[in-house]
């Protein structure tokens, strides 16, 4: 309720100035709103502008918004970011928990655009719909890429603004139809090199959208890499130079050096390098994870690095990462399943594995135990019964991943000990 907080204050500043014995008649609309109490909320293309922000209501999900590691992701978010800069505004996010509350948020002024594929009622006469034909034919090209029926929609959606922001309406149409085959594209793979020359898809066209995030935007032309063994490989010493006893990669020095940061054993760290990246310090992924321990942006710059792709930085910021996230879980009372949630949070982020645990909690499992209680709920994130779940913070996640990510890690680190 910004705005809300905002009228306030616009309120206690015209109460001092009549107090003052000022002749002041400022606009109240908002305030206490027209003589009848039913006026609705006037703020137009030039009110967001001159506010500098705009508000984008969503819901939690593959395509329309999600959070990993800290970064913002989902294409219809990404989209309605960029139109967002191109009027000149920064956006901000605001997931709700079903279209009628994002309906509700909209007509009272609590949020400016629904970036979400909102079934188009005819009955409802108090929004203006966008980009109907644009927003379905995206969604249901992307469905076809992704080779994900669930994204394809059904019957005419649309994005929505109040019917009493005409010029917003008209310009986003506008920039949506300018745009069209713009983002149709961003659903398309697109084809490009990494430095050792293989191929590599992004569905982010860098190419129309410079400033949405890809990874070939990161300095280092990273390679392109989906995570060594979260694929199922697990480890191979045939593609590793440094197969001969006792030794893992040529970085382990680091791992020897830093692992004291977070306490653990130093094959371990040696194990999540693996995973990440295959030991490969110019490794970047489509999420625009980099380097050898694929730190996010957020989370490089958090640990002050400064190139995420000096393999020195990637291992020392990791290891205080894991430290900061051992130290969230120290309420677990087993180190070594500690160790568990730790791996699963630099995987999906603190937030989505604290969901997790929130669930087990409430279906009667132990929070504190990762195999078999927790770990479970993880595999349900990505399903809307339960990310929709009111104890779930952070929404969709795609847990599988993270599910073999702690399994994969786990039977790399033995290997490694036993080497």
């Amino acid at each position: 309720m910004w705005r809300l907080f905002k009228n306030i204050i616009l309120l206690y500043i015209f109460l001092f100035a009549v107090a003052c014995g000022e002749d002041v008649k400022p606009s109240l609309r908002g305030v206490f709103g027209d003589e009848d109490s039913s006026s609705e909320v006037n703020l137009d293309l030039t009110d967001l502008q001159a506010g500098g922000e705009m508000i984008i209501l969503t819901l939690y999900g593959p395509d329309s918004y999600f959070e990993f590691r800290g970064e913002d992701f989902g294409n219809q978010y990404k989209i309605a970011n960029e139109y967002a800069k191109s009027i000149g505004v920064k956006s901000r996010v605001d997931v709700c928990r079903s279209v009628r509350e994002m309906l509700e948020k909209l007509k009272e002024g609590d949020g400016d655009l629904i970036a979400y594929d909102l079934p188009v009622d005819s009955a409802e006469d108090e929004v203006i719909y966008c980009g109907n034909k644009t927003i379905k034919g995206f969604l249901d090209t992307l469905a076809v890429v992704e080779r994900d029926p669930s994204i394809r929609t059904e019957g005419d959606v649309a994005w929505a603004v109040r019917k009493s922001s005409p010029d917003l309406a008209r310009e986003l149409k506008k920039w949506l139809d300018v745009h069209a085959d713009k983002l149709l594209a961003m659903s398309q793979p697109k084809v490009k090199g990494g430095r050792d020359g293989r191929k590599y898809t992004a569905y982010v066209s860098d190419e129309y959208f410079p400033d949405i995030p890809s990874f070939g935007d990161y300095p280092g032309n990273g390679q392109y890499h989906e995570g060594a063994s979260r694929g199922g490989r697990g480890y191979d010493n045939s593609s590793n130079n440094y197969s001969h006893k006792g030794k893992i990669s040529y970085y382990d020095a680091l791992f020897m050096r830093y692992s004291s940061v977070c306490g653990w054993d130093w094959h371990l760290l040696a194990a999540v390098a693996y995973n990440e990246s295959s030991f490969n310090p110019n490794a970047v992924s489509p999420m625009g994870a980099m380097g050898l321990m694929q730190l996010m942006p957020s989370t490089a710059r958090q640990f002050g690095v400064s190139n995420a792709f000096d393999p020195e930085q990637s291992v020392k910021a990791s290891a205080r990462y894991f430290a900061n996230l051992m130290a969230h879980y120290a309420v677990v009372p087993n180190p070594d399943e500690r160790i568990n949630f730790a791996l699963a949070a630099y995987n999906a982020g603190p937030g989505h594995v604290d969901d997790a645990r929130r669930l087990a909690e409430k279906r009667g499992r132990d929070k504190n135990v990762w195999k078999g209680n927790v770990d479970e709920f993880v595999l349900y994130m990505s399903n809307p019964d339960y990310y929709n779940d009111p104890v779930v913070k952070y929404g969709y996640f795609r847990g599988g991943e993270t599910y073999n990510y702690v399994n994969y890690i786990r039977k790399d680190w033995e290997i490694f000990r036993n080497r």
